[in-house]
């Protein structure tokens, strides 16, 4: 009698293990854009040169002005009071014995990545509540402006926008649904030539009006950042860290997996950022 599967269902653990089916979730976008990182466990204060008076002509022999004067501020980020992202999950000692895929390893995994997007969402749209991180699109002093996926020349009213604050943006933020509109668009009835080209440069990429382009659901339809990412300032008191906790549930014979991060954000130019939204804020 030939053997069938259910006879050597043994021998098709590893066939199990490839199985595992991860679910559809937006990528990280912020850290990887080229956005400037200090390390810190404390308060941060980034010193900030903002203005200096006019300078003129001044005639032969005649007394040289000394009243000029440069003007200074700081940014202060890390401030005690920030919060971390933490998460403990726990699972039973049988059910690592049991298992066939790896439990602890893909709990770990699995953990770490979903610290990560939070912490991803917080950095791009974070309200500021609860002590929490301020996001880019809720930072005070960012530029704003009118967003519409059908009108290409949104877009190039902020970038506008930047070029007048002598900004060279490096980065523009949509959501899946507007880069899906603007994707469709094309230059004109006679071309047929769409607005959006592939960037043969970057896997995957495209750029719109030579500025990249990142797509992420983690906004919302309707809003667009257009930035140069290397103004703003992400502050790492730990990345995303694993610690097991053994004992910490030994009178139920089970562990524990706990994740933490903590960071925090802020512009060093705020001008150098533009958020545009269906109402213009």
């Amino acid at each position: 009698m030939a053997l069938g599967t259910g006879d050597i269902a043994e021998l098709l653990n590893d066939q199990v293990a490839s199985l595992l089916v991860q679910p559809l979730e937006a990528q990280s976008v912020v850290l990887s854009s080229g956005v400037r990182i200090f390390d810190s466990a404390g308060v941060l204060r980034i010193p900030k040169l903002t203005g200096s008076s006019a300078v003129g002509y001044v005639a032969e022999n005649a007394e040289i002005p000394s009243t000029h004067e440069t003007t200074f501020d700081e940014i202060v980020l890390m401030p005690t009071d920030r919060k971390s992202i933490k998460v403990i999950e726990r699972f039973s000692r049988e059910s690592v014995r049991q298992s066939v895929i790896g439990l602890d390893a893909v709990l770990k995994a699995r953990l770490v990545k979903v610290v990560g997007d939070k912490l991803d969402s917080e950095l791009l749209a974070g309200t500021g509540a609860s002590d929490g991180i301020t996001g880019i699109i809720n930072q005070n002093g960012v530029e704003t402006g009118v967003f519409n996926a059908a009108d290409p020349d949104t877009i190039l009213d902020g970038i506008a926008t930047l070029n007048a604050n002598e900004v060279t943006p490096n980065r523009i933020f949509l959501s899946g649904a507007d880069f899906s509109s603007m994707r469709k668009i094309k230059e004109s009835t006679g071309s047929k030539r769409y607005l959006l080209q592939p960037d043969p440069s970057r896997e995957a990429g495209y750029t719109l009006f030579g500025v990249p382009a990142t797509v992420t659901n983690k906004l919302t339809a309707g809003t667009a950042v257009i930035a140069d990412m290397s103004t703003v300032a992400v502050v790492r008191d730990t990345a995303p860290s694993i610690t097991v906790l053994t004992e910490r549930y030994a009178e139920f014979d089970q562990l524990g997996l706990r994740v933490t991060t903590r960071y925090d954000l802020g512009l060093l130019h705020p001008e150098a950022v533009v958020v545009l939204g269906e109402d213009g804020s």
